[in-house]
């Protein structure tokens, strides 16, 4: 009888840990579809080191976790760059601030709380959207100051990169129609297309 309890135990506590990965990333493909695809597409087109990494970043139908797992520990040592001009810097923080009630929304989820990595994607971009809404005229921005709000955008950026990955390698895994549509619509693939014309 024991045995069995344990047995019972085990199976509901998996199923259990499976439906909250599902609700987690559920969740985590809504920021992406809302967001994160255009910001990465936005600081992506910024990035003057993209050529040497976008290799990396053209995820194919034939991956499995071991190139997922390759590319993961790549950019976990990789620090990309963006060249970013005041322009810029408004247009960051009037999209992060047309969007700030969905990510307050985002960090209040339970479920979002037990993923470390993208809670800690969501405090970088408020943090970001802070330092951008405090400044009186960010077309003035410049020297250490323009330095330090460029080290805040990097660090959205790389935190951005890894998180994107990691859904990636989840739809291709589980939700093979998502992962077809994030092929079409990777924004680091300049000749990623929507449209299905194969």
């Amino acid at each position: 009888m024991l045995l069995v309890t344990l047995v019972i135990d085990n199976l509901l506590e998996r199923r259990d840990k499976k439906q909250k990965l599902e609700k987690m990333n559920m969740v985590i493909g809504t920021y992406f579809s809302s967001l994160g695809t255009y910001i990465l597409t936005l600081l992506s087109d910024r990035d003057p080191g993209l050529n040497d990494i976008r290799k990396n970043l053209i995820v194919q139908g034939d991956w499995d976790d071991a190139d997922f797992a390759r590319v993961k520990k790549f950019f976990s040592g990789y620090h990309p760059t963006v060249s970013i001009n005041n322009s810029d810097l408004i247009l960051l923080r009037d999209t992060f601030q047309r969007k700030e009630e969905f990510l307050i929304r985002l960090l209040e989820n339970p479920v979002i709380l037990e993923h470390e990595s993208f809670t800690s994607l969501l405090q970088a971009s408020f943090h970001l959207t802070e330092e951008l809404t405090r400044r009186k005229d960010l077309l003035s921005c410049c020297g250490p100051d323009h330095t330090h709000i460029l080290g805040d955008i990097e660090r959205v950026y790389h935190t951005l990169i890894i998180e994107w990955i990691k859904y990636m390698q989840y739809i291709k895994n589980n939700f093979p129609y998502l992962f077809s549509f994030a092929m079409r619509t990777n924004p680091f693939d300049e000749e990623a297309s929507v449209e299905i014309t194969k």
